[in-house]
């Protein structure tokens, strides 16, 4: 395979200019009708249609081109007759019209009209509901960080010292402090470069090059570096610490997650969170540790031909992993209501629940985990592995992007025997990751190269680098996650506490696959969950409005259940742009059904009043009857809700070029010396959450390289 060109890096024409004023009168007409309320002499609307626009002239210009084809075709005359029956431009039609031909594209047949629904709804909530104004009307306090707690379940807990066993802070009781109200700010580390430092072109060589900086690079940085040898680690995304985790999800997430929270499926029927700065994904999750079940890693051998990941070879890896991130058991005392819904419904109704591990040390229970952690608490890459690597010798360069790898010459025999490595290039262009501006271009020669750039990134480099077939880019996973709201007659404040401290996996094992779900609590800030919920206008506004009573439970699924081959893909289309597909298997969607109604369950059992699935058009559940809608109710594409936040699978491990993208030991089929070290290595899906297994991974694929004589 040859080489693939780089998207164009300038915006197209559309983006970077102003909105035709068709096109801003579509967008005006949308805004008016996903949020109503804001509609009127004393509204917000016309503000807010700058909102909107500033937001969208600032996206990834891939997304942001999908976004305004979204917009055409809304406002088209054609697509109009076609979805809704009337052919008067959508603009044009009066406030019920197009309430009801906004809902009509929602339940379309034709899954384009769905596809353009969703994600411009999605768009256009997380805009507004991130503002401090929408915060102020859903009465969300402002940050922690800046006054006294004020629920029971955050802040530090109170009547004893902290336990070194434990991963959250206690102190003596009254607690009267303010948690990390000014943290202060460090000097960026002599071993970090930052985008706005490099002016220009530069060249290095060294022994190692990683690429990404998360759950996997951080890992194999800090045990190559440790080792001895000379590393440099390149990361696409900002280098940032606690003083800039504001707690500010309209200013953090873009800076935060990959495509600025906007990643998606090319049907936009999933939206991918993954990390996108210093730290990668372990900056930015819920802090969830949990082993890889032994059945799933005993399973990899005599499926894949993996040697020395048996749940018996795993276990001391798994040990080392917890110690050195701190990870500890949720003491019970310090659940959120939130999460005490899977405590109380499943004691009630006789489900297997528990409390989880988390890599947290200090945890004062702010529930912005999401959003980076300015108590320097939650145990990422960010505060153990990188700093390690850094003190062996390793170098950071923050904001640059890799191109691609260039293998320069063939291996040859070396005096004194035994073969050496061919020597690769690492081409990387260094950006601003706030304004975009190209800073210049690194190229580092190294004959060890470690993609560790994620699910996504890592393919996406081999495929331009002409070393892409086989089994890169495809057995994509997702374990997709849908959630059920549920609204109760007390407050659940559900922006606080220690996210998924209980989880709940009864139906792991469910169908005769052995696949099954898992269920568990999430963290919900108010973009976020505007964009989770279901439905827009009158009746949208009043579930957020019933928020702070409300909780949200989650169920994950792990895929792969009922089929041979693979569920989804990466890939660079003609334009070089890349694209990520996937579809669920229908045992899976059997799954996904079962997990939804698992969900509306417990919370009916732990005393909520009612529970609300995230489909276009909501399962309300007070009874039987609901659970039975919920069962037989439709889970296709852009009819319900879909989240992931683990992506894994794109260059699984294997004996089989066709099949695989790495060999059992990592390394990229056909180039030695070419390895990858992230998610993108798991054969399978894991049926947990993957944070502690990539990081476990990362440490054999790493050892392997460091012992391995060249």
């Amino acid at each position: 395979m040859t080489a693939q060109p780089l998207a164009a890096e300038q915006a197209p024409e559309e983006i970077a200019g102003t909105l035709t004023p068709r096109r801003r009168r579509t967008l005006d007409a949308l805004v008016r009708t996903v949020l109503p309320h804001l509609t009127g002499p004393q509204g917000a609307t016309d503000s807010l249609l700058v909102l909107v626009e500033t937001r969208l002239h600032a996206a990834p210009p891939d997304i942001a081109a999908e976004l305004l084809r979204a917009l055409d075709a809304l406002g088209s005359r054609f697509l109009g007759l076609l979805i809704t029956g009337r052919a008067s431009p959508f603009p044009s039609l009066e406030a019920e019209d197009r309430e009801r031909a906004f809902a009509a594209w929602a339940d379309s047949a034709i899954p384009v009209a769905r596809s353009v629904h969703q994600a411009l709804r999605r768009f256009v909530l997380s805009t507004w509901y991130a503002t401090p104004e929408a915060r102020a009307e859903l009465g969300v306090p402002p940050p922690l960080h800046a006054r006294l707690p004020a629920f029971p379940w955050e802040g530090a807990l109170r009547g004893q010292e902290t336990l070194d066993s434990e991963p959250v802070a206690r102190v003596p009781a009254p607690a009267t402090m303010v948690p990390g109200a000014h943290p202060p700010r460090q000097p960026v580390p002599a071993t970090v470069t930052t985008a706005g430092a490099i002016r220009g072109d530069r060249s290095l060589t060294t022994e190692v090059v990683v690429v990404g900086s998360g759950a996997g690079g951080a890992v194999a940085a800090a045990r190559l570096a440790e080792a001895g040898h000379e590393v440099v680690i390149l990361e696409e995304g900002e280098y940032l610490h606690a003083p800039d985790f504001t707690e500010d999800e309209g200013a953090l997430m873009p800076r935060l997650f990959a495509d600025q929270a906007l990643r998606a499926t090319v049907d936009g029927s999933i939206l991918l969170l993954q990390g996108g700065a210093v730290g990668g994904g372990s900056t930015v999750n819920w802090m969830l540790m949990l082993r890889a079940p032994d059945e799933v890693l005993d399973s990899w051998g005599p499926a894949f031909g993996v040697e020395g990941m048996s749940a018996r070879e795993m276990a001391p890896v798994f040990d080392l992993i917890e110690a050195e991130v701190h990870a500890r058991e949720v003491p019970a005392d310090a659940h959120a209501p939130s999460n005490r819904v899977i405590l109380d419904g499943a004691r009630a109704l006789g489900w297997r629940a528990s409390p989880t591990r988390i890599n947290a040390a200090g945890c004062v229970r702010a529930g912005t985990c999401s959003l980076g952690c300015r108590y320097d608490a939650k145990q990422s890459a960010l505060l153990t592995y990188l700093p390690r690597a850094f003190a062996a010798g390793a170098r950071l360069f923050a904001g640059a992007r890799v191109a691609r790898v260039e293998v320069l010459e063939r291996a040859v025999g070396r005096a004194g025997g035994g073969p050496s490595l061919a020597r690769k290039r690492v081409h990387a262009e260094v950006r601003d990751p706030v304004s975009g501006e190209q800073c210049g271009r690194l190229t580092i020669d190294a004959p060890i190269v470690v993609l560790a750039a994620g699910a996504v990134g890592t393919p996406v480099i081999l495929e331009r680098s002409g070393l892409g077939g086989g089994g890169v880019g495809r057995y994509l996973r997702l374990q997709p996650t849908s959630g059920v709201m549920g609204v109760y007659d007390r407050e659940m404040y559900p922006f606080a506490g220690v996210p998924q401290s209980m989880m709940c996996d009864e139906f792991l094992r469910r169908d005769t696959n052995g696949f099954g779900f898992w269920i568990e609590c999430p963290a919900l800030q108010p973009a976020l969950g505007a964009a989770a919920l279901s439905g827009f206008g009158a009746g949208h506004r009043q579930d957020m409005l019933v928020m702070r009573r409300t909780a949200a439970l989650i169920v994950l699924v792990r895929d792969g259940s009922g089929e041979s081959g693979s569920q989804g893909s990466v890939w660079l289309d003609r334009g070089g742009r890349t694209r990520i597909r996937y579809q669920m298997t229908s045992a899976d969607r059997a799954n996904l059904a079962a997990g939804v109604e698992a969900c509306a369950r417990l919370h009916l059992a732990a005393g909520a009043l009612e529970a609300v699935s995230v489909h276009a058009r909501p399962i309300r559940v007070r009874d039987e009857s609901g659970l039975a809608a919920l069962r037989h109710a439709d889970y296709g594409p852009n009819r319900v809700s879909l989240f992931s936040a683990h992506v894994n699978g794109t260059c699984r491990l294997g004996v089989h070029p066709a099949t695989s993208g790495t060999t059992p030991t990592g390394e990229r089929h056909g180039v030695r010396g070419l390895y990858v070290c992230d998610g993108s290595l798991l054969p399978t899906s894991l049926g947990v959450n993957p944070q502690e297994t990539i990081m476990a991974m990362a440490s054999v694929v790493a050892r392997g390289i460091a012992e391995r004589r060249w």
